[in-house]
């Protein structure tokens, strides 16, 4: 712990103090934990943001999707809507969330809602589509008044929550132990080639429960993508720089990813979510122009291209070589053959 974060600690204690109480009553049950008759998965994580949920999210849509009706449901971060709203293709990221939107361009045979209230949510669900059979919750691990049938925590592989500290020190909106309240743990974002010996000091690390299963995953990059017009982008020859405009928590993998490309790799980062503005735009577009090449891109995430997308800014946007890098999550060799077993034996035992 440094200095800063000793300068903290006081505030950590308090703020540890009232999330501990507020656990313990839903674990007594002073507080009321709603449980559903169908199969209700959460993907969450005990940190703030940039452990994965939205890819993870995905790869359960792929894997359950084909059988079953599913929806998802998220709070919507960001959006400047209030209560529960179901997706159509009108929204923009503005009315939904960067997430949302992106569930709802990728996934046109499932509903994609948003509610900060996961109850009253998926009740308005049920009651719009009763013949759901699948309820996907996105970033749901603090939202104790639904109790998943199935619970599923990511961290980073390169921030593990069981080195981190509660907020504000750290990065843990919970203290380490409410772990235990997850059925599935997942170390997320680790090396594609990933040695054994890694595999089990992080074992020994986390030391799930006897009730938990562990997994490990990896990103898979896609082709970019033209922002502006959905196709893919095909070099003409090595790019020679890279302008990497990001508003998520952790650009550490992306930027790994493409520096591999180029010759030279520039940062524009924001935070988490941000709701990009023509002043962002304008800013963006000028450090562009300085970069002295003649072959060069601007690369972003899937998820800010979501928000570059809203209305105001298609004129700036569609004027520049921006392109978006979509992703998928894969699991190691033995793992992902196991956890797609646990999903499916989950949701078919309880329909």
């Amino acid at each position: 712990m440094d200095f800063l974060q000793l300068i903290l600690l006081p505030f950590t204690v308090l703020y540890g103090a009232a999330i501990c109480l507020r656990n313990k009553l839903f674990d007594w049950h002073l507080l009321p934990s709603k449980t559903f008759k169908i199969p209700v998965i959460s993907v969450g994580n005990l940190s703030v943001g940039g452990t994965g949920k939205t890819p993870h999210i995905e790869y359960l849509v792929r894997l359950l999707s084909q059988k079953n009706k599913l929806a998802i449901l998220s709070r919507g971060y960001g959006r400047k809507t209030k209560g529960f709203l179901l997706a159509i293709e009108k929204h923009t990221a503005r009315q939904l969330g960067d997430e949302p939107m992106q569930f709802k361009e990728k996934f046109k045979n499932i509903e994609i809602a948003v509610d900060e209230r996961r109850k009253h949510g998926i009740q308005q669900l049920l009651k719009l589509f009763p013949a759901l059979n699948g309820i996907l919750l996105d970033d749901a691990y603090q939202h104790r008044y639904v109790k998943p049938g199935l619970s599923i925590l990511l961290t980073d592989y390169h921030r593990l929550y069981v080195n981190d500290f509660l907020l504000p020190s750290g990065r843990l909106r919970e203290p380490r132990f409410e772990a235990k309240r997850a059925d599935i743990i997942v170390v997320t974002k680790t090396p594609k080639i990933f040695s054994p010996i890694v595999r089990r000091q992080i074992a020994e690390k986390i030391q799930p429960k006897n009730y938990q299963n562990l997994f490990f995953s990896y990103i898979s990059y896609g082709q970019l993508v033209s922002l502006a017009t959905g196709e893919p982008f095909i070099p003409q020859g090595k790019v020679r720089s890279i302008l990497l405009v990001a508003g998520i928590a952790n650009c550490y993998p992306l930027q790994e990813h493409l520096n591999r490309f180029c010759d030279e790799l520039l940062t524009i980062h924001f935070a988490d979510h941000h709701d990009y503005t023509i002043a962002d735009l304008k800013n963006i577009e000028k450090s562009f122009s300085d970069i002295f090449s003649q072959n060069k891109i601007i690369v972003t995430t899937e998820k800010d291209a979501m928000r570059l997308k809203n209305p105001d800014l298609y004129e700036i946007v569609v004027n520049l070589p921006i392109y978006y890098l979509p992703i998928e999550i894969e699991f190691h060799k033995g793992d992902k053959e196991k956890f797609d077993k646990l999903i499916w034996n989950y949701v078919k035992k309880n329909q």
